[in-house]
């Protein structure tokens, strides 16, 4: 595997090593034991999956404590644009992000831990992403930003009216009002 570090602290692209031949490939997605060796001691607890059209975006979600999860993420079939933002309010790094696109076809798997939001963007139609995450899902524990925000200066690889957004995601606040947990 090959681990790429990010412009933020704790964000990490991972580039399994693939295994090709006649019948197509195989490589390994997880190893405890690997991903213990590059710093990686989370405790997975549960795996997701969504299935996206073209322009559906997703985000900008988190959870605050004592739900923060860190998530693993990848695409098993299409692409997404996936953005992180860091809301750790000693960071450096506070509200900036880091974009990565991730395909079935370059398997690529980014780690995001616990104090950035998350988000993507489809760039194909009949997306189907996948992610471990290391906490449940509390809705009470619910944190977010507006996907927009002119503030983050995130560039999502679809037109704004291509944007496909549940009503839920329609209502997050702007970076500015949001108060982060972290």
């Amino acid at each position: 595997m090959t681990v790429t570090t990010t412009a933020i602290e704790g964000l990490l692209i991972l580039e399994p090593r693939i295994f090709p031949d006649d019948r197509g490939y195989f490589y390994e997605s997880y190893n405890k034991q690997k991903f213990a060796d590059i710093g990686i001691t989370a405790d997975f607890v549960q795996d997701n999956q969504s299935f996206s059209q073209k322009g559906a975006l997703r985000g900008l979600h988190g959870q605050a404590n004592p739900f923060a999860q860190g998530k693993l993420v990848r695409v098993l079939k299409g692409s997404v644009l996936d953005i992180a933002v860091d809301i750790r309010k000693n960071s450096p790094t506070y509200g900036q992000h880091v974009s990565i696109e991730l395909s079935g076809d370059n398997h690529k798997q980014f780690w995001v831990p616990p104090g950035f939001l998350h988000g993507f963007a489809t760039l194909e139609d009949n997306t189907i992403f996948t992610y471990k995450v290391t906490n449940f899902y509390d809705k009470a524990s619910e944190i977010g930003v507006i996907w927009n925000d002119p503030s983050l200066g995130i560039g999502w690889g679809i037109a704004d009216t291509e944007v496909l957004l549940s009503p839920k995601d329609e209502l997050l606040p702007a970076f500015a009002d949001f108060v982060s947990p972290f």
